[in-house]
């Protein structure tokens, strides 16, 4: 589920006015219009997004590059200037902004474009700190020439990878690139001579960006993509596990304190694995002849706390800012096949999601928080959730859900979130053993019921969630299931 929202404000109107005749992508082809005829119109373009897979038709991330990038710096300052007009426009590039800026970049030769960039290195920064709509961007993307998209994830990865809207098998094959190229020029610089205090700040970015790296490798079989990177200091990165691009139910996990790429990405991502494959086994066994898919992200898309800054807002703010783009991103890039969407939030980061939920114009079908310091909103009724499905659940040892450090206490009767259990004991829909989460970083074991529950508000599935108030008869008795010893689900 996502909220409805305005993509098309402000000078997005302008930018998309100022479009000129381009290739336009219809039913799987490029169509190539005549000179000088006006490109989509703003109603069709409002109206149409495509879907990864019809927006990447045709186009190969990973094939060999095209032409030869390298103009010369010296011929930079007159090619700026001579890049427009362009198809009828009279603006400079230099004067252009946002989508009509990624527009004009997509048709030039690969060369062109790497000049540029170099001489304004700060145009990749600004347009990420600044990004068009998810929306707009799904939809110049789909109708960008081949040669063009191609051209911009060879001499601007960094931007196809950042950019919320560009297909996710794209932003992939950006990011690995980003990472790679990072860590060859890291391992390059360190094999020369740098000082103490410098080479020990290389050697733990060359840490970090390996560990993504390693992260990468699905330790179950399913596909895993890395759909944002940044590779500079601390380090950001979000790995899909799973088809994000077409899964009908996504889960996003954002972690709390401690929770660096550095020392949690790779555990992260396991996690994230964890709970795709529990929710696959649901699912095959609540709907043995159903075929629906499921994908789940390691979202490490902040800088988490530490011991130092645990206590303030700022971190939580910006987890807030990116965790919003995340979510968005993926509503402008699936406007037409709309997933089953739950963020579940752990400590720290349960307060970044909350701050999203109840202040920023973005919405989803289920939200789980474990060990959470607090809320921002006074009650569920004030959260961007469909029909108030907040969940919370709690370990006896875990002292931060009491503290309510950061607002009202989601564990109080009076916030109107449902309990789940996180306790030991045993599953009354398969008779498994569940293991118990008793401290404030257990929640997503492996077999425990805590990672079982979130499982099932991530499928929609809350009618089997246990709480510590439901014996295993009232469990099976709500299922619908006959006998005790029987292995035959009866859907409700």
């Amino acid at each position: 589920m996502f909220a409805a929202e305005s993509h098309w404000e402000g000078n997005q109107l302008i930018e998309i006015a100022l479009l000129w005749a381009a290739p336009v992508f219809v039913t799987g082809a490029f169509v190539m219009p005549a000179d000088h005829v006006p490109g989509p119109s703003l109603t069709s373009i409002i109206a149409t997004a495509n879907s990864e897979h019809s927006a990447t038709t045709s186009f190969d991330p990973t094939a060999s590059t095209l032409g030869a990038s390298g103009a010369s710096a010296a011929s930079a300052d007159s090619l700026i200037t001579s890049l427009g007009p362009v198809a009828g426009t009279s603006v400079p590039i230099s004067q252009l902004q946002g989508i009509v800026l990624l527009d004009r970049l997509s048709t030039l030769p690969r060369r062109d474009i790497a000049s540029y960039l170099e001489s304004n290195p700060q145009v990749v920064s600004e347009m990420l700190a600044d990004p068009p709509t998810s929306a707009s961007v799904a939809t110049w993307w789909a109708s960008a020439p081949v040669e063009g998209r191609r051209a911009l994830l060879n001499e601007a990865p960094n931007l196809v990878g950042g950019l919320e809207g560009v297909p996710y098998g794209t932003r992939d094959a950006a990011n690995r690139r980003v990472l790679f190229a990072s860590l060859d020029d890291l391992r390059e610089t360190l094999d020369g001579f740098v000082g103490r205090a410098e080479r020990d700040e290389l050697v733990s970015r060359e840490h970090m960006l390996t560990e993504v790296e390693n992260a990468l490798v699905s330790t179950d079989g399913h596909v895993r993509r890395l759909v944002n990177l940044d590779p500079e200091g601390e380090g950001r990165a979000v790995i899909a596990v799973g088809d994000i691009a077409r899964a009908d139910y996504v889960s996003f996990l954002v972690p709390g304190m401690f929770f660096g790429v550095d020392a949690q990405i790779g555990a992260w991502a396991d996690t994230a694995e964890d709970l795709v494959v529990e929710q696959e086994e649901w699912l095959a066994r609540l709907h043995p002849d159903g075929d629906a898919t499921v994908a789940a992200v390691a979202w490490i898309g902040y800088r988490t706390p530490s011991l130092v800054n645990v206590a303030s807002m700022e971190l939580a703010r910006e987890g807030q800012d990116a965790l919003t783009a995340s979510l968005k991103g993926l509503a402008g890039s699936r406007t037409d096949d709309e997933p089953y969407l739950s963020v579940l939030a752990h400590s720290y980061g349960s307060t970044a999601a909350l701050l999203s939920l109840a202040e920023d114009d973005v919405a989803v079908d289920a939200l789980a928080l474990v060990g959470s310091p607090g809320s921002p909103a006074r009650s569920v009724a004030e959260l961007h959730v469909a029909d108030a499905n907040v969940w919370v659940g709690a370990a006896d040892w875990d002292p931060i859900p009491a503290s309510g450090v950061f607002g009202s206490q989601p564990t109080s009767a009076a916030y109107g979130a449902h309990r789940f259990s996180v306790a030991p004991g045993t599953d009354p829909v398969t008779g498994e053993a569940l293991t118990g989460a008793t401290s404030h970083n257990e929640y997503f074991a492996p077999g425990g019921s805590s990672l079982r529950n979130m499982a099932l508000i991530g499928i929609g599935e809350g009618s089997l969630v246990t709480d510590a108030n439901r014996s295993a008869g009232d469990a099976l008795k709500k299922l619908g299931k006959s006998g005790t010893s029987s292995r035959t689900y009866l859907l409700r």
